[in-house]
């Protein structure tokens, strides 16, 4: 205890320091800023200098320890575990994502607030503890040992380098994003640059260099997130306490909602936009030969515009359109079916931001009201089956600090989940009275600079050249990075968001990377292709499948699937359904069996992905398909009720687990002597054993 104490010191005097030294780094720019530092050379120094503190810490915590590498030796401390779950859970999603989301959803968006702090709750009083007096390496390990045998690993692992991937992909798309707009690159060259880091930390020392570098990226991120909306809420309201005081400019947005929404040209624009969905509904009710037509038109309006001798970009833009026709009727029909989705959905006014479950009719509130409460579900219990996250708690000394770390992590999040509905709410406001109804030819920088890398779009679709609230398209994602560049502040703090974004989306990818090849080296080829593997082999399997799994999911970001909210939700009802049922049920029931717990795992991840397939428009699906209006983000609401049916059900009618299984589910479940709880156990065998004995 004595040593824990002092390493615990030790620590804290470490980050003090360089908290202090990260603060006094950004104060050192902003001078820079004031007396001619340009743009370009701010964002390149934020970006490789965070990377290389990373980057140092992973070489300075290398290991080739096994216990080292997998569970950072098992002493890591409450609060400090705190700090590394935290940036381990505050993703590109929550981090870039969330405050997007609040800014187009309103109140809807609260469902993610709600959903993944109410998960924290799940995971403090149903996993963390107990996982944790189990001991092991990962969540196979758990189901492996629980449900008697490799068919319940292997189907975990399986879910689990899903859901993982999902969520990976997610994080290195936003790495891409942040690292493309930052320092003028490309995105598919920001994502390989931004790999780069995460690569560095998770390859040469596993969870003990990802603990102590997702301790050093949450103080980036918490003071990157912060400073932001604490300028802009004294530059509002006089006051830098965001959330005490966004209240009342919600207030006074309402009634600029109302003012805006009203307003002729604004109808008038929305008017257009609804005329071009339904040209877009007859044309796809006229397949083929609207295309043909469509072909013709275009290249006589090629034809005439080169006759008459027009401007060249008039020109260049005709030849682009015939170019981007689509070539094949069904290709004609999905593109256009989504271009029509878009123009209808700008052909009506945003929802009001502090209306819940906004709907023109009853049918259309209890929908939202529906998908609102699926949404809170699936996050809280996704939250609570992560296999990143639950990992994390197999790291501290013993029990009760995995419950204390619970604790910590609750709170480190929630200074930004309080935050996240006022940066919405402020950004909203300085939109809506600064850019809504200025000429296009006197926007600020930061719409083209955002509109070069796709995440802002303007169409001047009646021809005022005045912007309409209708006519500016902003992706979800570029709300948290642009707020410092809309309110006008300085771009060092630009640069500290987009290194605190970089720090977010780093230290999730790391703990998911992990994640993904520890369950691979570990649970698959240690576990069950060959168990006698040295300890020099099985790192070597690890690091040489880190590398392959990067490398794929940096591909797959590069595709750009959608937006970093929906991936990482699709990872949630993944997680849900596939472990939540078969974790708690494995724990509270000593009756749950090895062919339910395989066959419930299956029908929950089966019936999640058939889903979410059946309703995506970016796997060929349609809403039309859904079932009770739920979108495709919930798909794990089905999933989860159905994992724990079958699993119920088929333990019933198999037989039920040995003797030696319901010992180790007592074991687990109920205290022993404090210096069991907190001694670790080496395998699943020495644990069953000494529940015996």
């Amino acid at each position: 205890m004595t040593t824990q104490s002092a390493f615990g010191r030790r620590l804290r005097r470490y980050y003090g320091w360089y908290t202090g030294s990260f603060l006094a780094f950004v104060g050192l720019l902003a001078i820079g800023e004031q007396f001619g530092m340009s743009p370009g050379v701010i964002g390149h120094v934020f970006l490789f200098a965070t990377i290389a503190i990373y980057a140092g810490i992973g070489v300075m915590s290398r290991t080739s320890d096994v216990s080292e590498y997998y569970v950072a030796g098992r002493r890591v401390p409450a609060v400090f575990n705190g700090m590394a779950t935290a940036a381990d859970w505050m993703s590109a999603a929550s981090y870039i994502g969330l405050a997007g989301t609040l800014y187009f959803s309103g109140f809807e968006g609260l469902a993610f607030v709600t959903g993944w702090t109410g998960g924290f709750v799940l995971v403090a009083l149903l996993l963390a503890p107990y996982l944790r007096k189990f001991g092991q390496y990962t969540i196979p390990d758990f189901l492996g040992a629980r449900y008697e045998g490799n068919v319940a690993r292997i189907v975990g692992l399986v879910a689990t380098v899903l859901a993982s991937f999902v969520y990976l992909v997610a994080q290195i798309y936003g790495v891409g994003l942040i690292t493309s707009r930052f320092v003028s690159v490309e995105f598919e060259i920001g994502l390989f640059v931004g790999l780069a880091g995460i690569l560095v930390c998770s390859f040469l020392g596993g969870m003990r260099a990802v603990t102590w570098t997702q301790v050093a990226q949450y103080v980036i991120l918490i003071v990157a997130y912060l400073v932001p909306v604490v300028i802009l809420s004294y530059k509002v309201t006089g006051v830098p306490v965001p959330p005490a005081v966004y209240g009342s400019v919600l207030d006074r947005l309402s009634a600029k909602e109302t003012e805006l929404f009203v307003e002729p040209r604004e109808i008038e624009v929305r008017e257009r936009f609804g005329q071009r969905a339904a040209d877009y509904e007859a044309k796809i009710a006229a397949l083929p030969d609207s295309l043909e037509e469509e072909r013709r038109s275009l290249i006589e309006r090629l034809n005439r515009l080169r006759i008459d001798n027009a401007a060249a970009r008039e020109i260049a833009h005709a030849e682009r359109a015939l170019r981007d026709l689509p070539k094949t009727p069904d290709q004609a029909r999905a593109t256009w079916e989504q271009a029509r989705v878009e123009a209808a959905a700008r052909s009506r006014p945003p929802p009001r931001h502090a209306e819940a479950h906004p709907g023109d009719t009853p049918v259309q509130k209890r929908v939202a009201r529906n998908n609102f409460l699926a949404l809170v579900f699936v996050l809280m219990i996704g939250t609570a089956a992560l296999p990143h996250v639950l990992v994390r708690y197999y790291t501290t000394p013993g029990v009760v600090e995995a419950r204390r770390s619970v604790f910590w992590s609750l709170f480190f999040i929630f200074l930004l989940y309080v935050t996240a509905p006022a940066y919405a709410v402020f950004a909203k406001w300085e939109v809506y009275n600064n850019i809504i109804g200025s000429s296009l030819s006197l926007l600020p920088n930061w719409v083209a600079s955002w509109g070069k890398v796709g995440m802002v779009a303007i169409e001047d679709i009646n021809g005022d050249g005045i912007l309409q609230l209708a006519e500016l398209r902003l992706n979800t994602d570029v709300i948290l990075l642009a707020t410092p560049e809309i309110a006008g502040l300085p771009y060092v703090v630009s640069g500290l968001v987009a290194a605190g974004g970089l720090a977010a989306a780093l230290s999730t990818a790391d703990g998911l990377l992990l994640t993904i090849s520890n369950a691979l080296s570990h649970d698959f080829y240690y576990k069950v292709v060959n168990p006698r593997a040295s300890t020099q082999r099985r790192l070597v399997i690890a690091k040489s499948q880190l590398l392959v799994v990067a490398v794929i999911a940096a591909w797959v970001a590069s595709m750009r699937p959608d937006n970093i909210l929906f991936m990482v939700g699709l990872a949630f009802s993944i997680a849900a359904a596939a472990f939540f049922p078969a974790l708690v049920l494995g724990i509270f029931w000593k009756r749950a069996n090895r062919p339910g717990a395989v066959a419930g795992m299956l029908a929950g991840l089966v019936v999640t992905l058939y889903y979410a397939v059946r309703t995506h428009p970016f796997f060929g699906g349609s809403m039309a398909q859904a079932w009770f209006d739920i979108n495709p983000i919930s798909a794990g609401v089905f999933g989860v009720p159905l994992g724990f049916a079958t699993i119920v059900l088929v333990s019933l009618l198999t037989r039920p687990p040995s003797q030696e299984i319901q010992d180790l589910v007592d074991y687990v479940r109920y205290p022993r002597l404090p210096a069991e709880d907190s001694e670790a156990q080496p395998d699943s065998v020495a644990v069953r054993r000494r529940t015996q004995s």
